[in-house]
């Protein structure tokens, strides 16, 4: 697979399969991607990968949470409080799109929040990771980290396999940190399932929109 069929063959995959992903696949994706650039060499990205019991051990343990209706809130503002245009209808389409898929009408909170829940089984990837940074970074080893994260989903379509970038686990900080044994001084960035898609999942078929170029770029020649 060519670089540019890896880049735009990734998708954010919200169904997998059971099928297992070995460890030196995984370590080979992860090892690959550290490759990216970061200011002055400083590789801030760090990773727990989730696997067997140890994953269902943090499923299970933030479903309980969710199912007992407990507040838990990112430590970090991932999204502002109010989108300006393009970016709120850019946000509200592909919203809209993957409920009118799976089925779920406007206003059907019960089918929102089943399909929210996903998001905290990995969408049933047999392998979770996650990233977290040194609390004392600031906004460039956060830039940095993104290449990197950028990196692992594409050198995991190389590999067949396929991810989901999920912003949302940042949100149940605390029992990832009871759970998985991340120290308080490590912020968690984001979580990411891994594994093989799932064809069978009508989620998948969702395909989001990118602007064309004229919307974002300037060319400037003199």
């Amino acid at each position: 697979m060519s670089a540019f069929d890896a880049i735009t063959s990734r998708r954010s995959v919200r169904g997998f399969t059971q099928q297992s992903v070995s460890m030196d696949c995984i370590k080979r994706i992860l090892d690959v991607s550290a490759r990216a650039p970061s200011g002055t060499n400083t590789q801030p990205w760090l990773a727990t990968v989730l696997t067997g019991s140890a994953l269902k051990r943090l499923t299970d343990s933030v479903l309980a949470a969710r199912n007992a209706n407990e507040e838990h809130i990112s430590e970090t503002k991932f999204y502002p409080d109010k989108f300006p245009e393009p970016y709120l209808a850019r946000r509200r389409k592909v919203g809209w799109d993957l409920y009118g898929l799976v089925g779920i009408a406007k206003g059907d909170m019960e089918k929102m929040k089943i399909q929210h829940d996903k998001n905290f089984t990995f969408f049933g990837a047999p392998v979770g990771i996650i990233f977290t940074i040194e609390r004392e970074l600031e906004i460039g080893s956060w830039l940095d980290y993104g290449m990197m994260l950028q990196n692992v989903m594409t050198a995991a379509r190389i590999e067949g396999l396929d991810t989901c970038p999920q912003a949302a686990w940042g949100d149940y900080h605390k029992i990832i940190r009871a759970t998985c044994g991340i120290p308080e001084n490590q912020v968690v960035v984001c979580g990411m399932a891994l594994g093989y898609e799932d064809k069978s999942e009508v989620a998948n078929s969702l395909v989001t929109e990118r602007a064309p170029l004229e919307d974002w770029v300037r060319f400037v020649d003199e």
